[in-house]
């Protein structure tokens, strides 16, 4: 038996669904939004700290 038998029996879980949903959503826009309007050397700075040998 699937694990979506188990679901369909539960009462409103369609709202767990939706707002699983709506937090990714949410998340990725954020993350987009940063993504685009970051200031181009603190990208670069960042990305080069795992290449860092300075211990």
């Amino acid at each position: 038996m699937k694990f979506i038998h188990y679901l369909e029996k539960i009462s409103g879980v369609s709202i767990y669904g939706l707002s699983s949903f709506l937090i990714f959503g949410i998340f990725f826009l954020l993350m987009l939004t940063w993504a685009l309007k970051a200031d181009k050397n603190m990208i670069d700075e960042i990305s080069r700290i795992p290449l860092d040998q300075s211990l």
